[in-house]
């Protein structure tokens, strides 16, 4: 696996290319005191991981769904990646969102994989048949793993853990492949990505302070600053009275 780059970013897999060692993904959850930092080595690492467990684990690849109902946080991150690098589509819902938005045709087949965490598991499968593959996800500071998992769930951070974190992850998905089961290409979606990142004058070695709250969507939190090389504070929970300090402590370039 080239550690120097982010598997899985669509548009340009093995994209995101940054220096290796340099935090990539810094998160904050004022709420808990959390704060966990990635490096590009690092979170390559857990999604080469998260690659491994739908690949080899769960049998999945190009032309499989995944569904997943995660907030923003380092974790979800490497599940989307993971995926995206298994060449697996995802579709997103976010708490905003009615119903499966973007599940587009076949909503009626159930999902190959499913992640949720315990606080969504009551209107996580309301609107679609339950998945094979069904990873609930406790989101505990220090990745501490769930203390019960509910049944038909397995804990994905338990599970992830056994597979290698070199492994190479790259699966044959080409630009025109759907990164999203829509039909929305990993092409497209890296477009869209990187046309956010121009609104937002984001740039190669920025540090995007990015509310969570405010911007659930992947291809904001996530995608559009790694679209051009750029870092992620991401912050939830977000304490207005902390931003002014964190933008100095965590060099912030640009606040999204």
């Amino acid at each position: 696996m080239n550690e120097s780059a982010v598997v899985g970013v669509p548009g340009n897999v093995g994209g995101g290319v940054t220096e290796a060692e340099r935090p990539l993904l810094t998160y904050y959850d004022d709420a808990t005191g959390e704060r966990t930092e990635l490096t590009a080595t690092e979170l390559g690492r857990w999604a080469a991981r998260a690659a491994g467990l739908l690949r080899d684990g769960c049998g999945l690849g190009v032309g499989s769904r995944a569904a997943v109902l995660l907030p923003p946080h380092w974790q979800t991150a490497a599940v989307l990646l993971g995926a995206w690098s298994a060449g697996v589509a995802v579709s997103f819902r976010l708490t905003a969102t009615a119903g499966l938005a973007e599940v587009g045709p076949g909503a009626d087949e159930p999902f190959d994989a499913t992640f949720v965490t315990p606080e969504r598991l009551d209107d996580w499968l309301e609107d679609v048949p339950a998945a094979r593959h069904r990873f609930v996800l406790g989101l505990a500071p220090a990745a501490a793993p769930l203390a019960e998992v509910p049944a038909g769930y397995r804990d994905w951070l338990t599970e992830v853990r056994q597979y290698p974190a070199d492994l190479p992850a790259y699966a044959l998905v080409r630009p025109t492949d759907p990164a999203t089961p829509d039909g929305t290409s990993y092409q497209q979606w890296g477009s869209l990505a990187e046309e956010i990142a121009a609104q937002r004058d984001l740039r190669a070695g920025d540090r995007v302070l990015v509310d969570a709250a405010e911007h659930e969507h992947p291809v904001k939190w996530l995608l559009a600053p790694l679209s051009v090389g750029a870092s992620v504070v991401l912050c939830a929970n977000l304490d207005p009275g902390a931003v002014e300090s964190r933008i100095v402590a965590e060099q912030v370039t640009r606040v999204f």
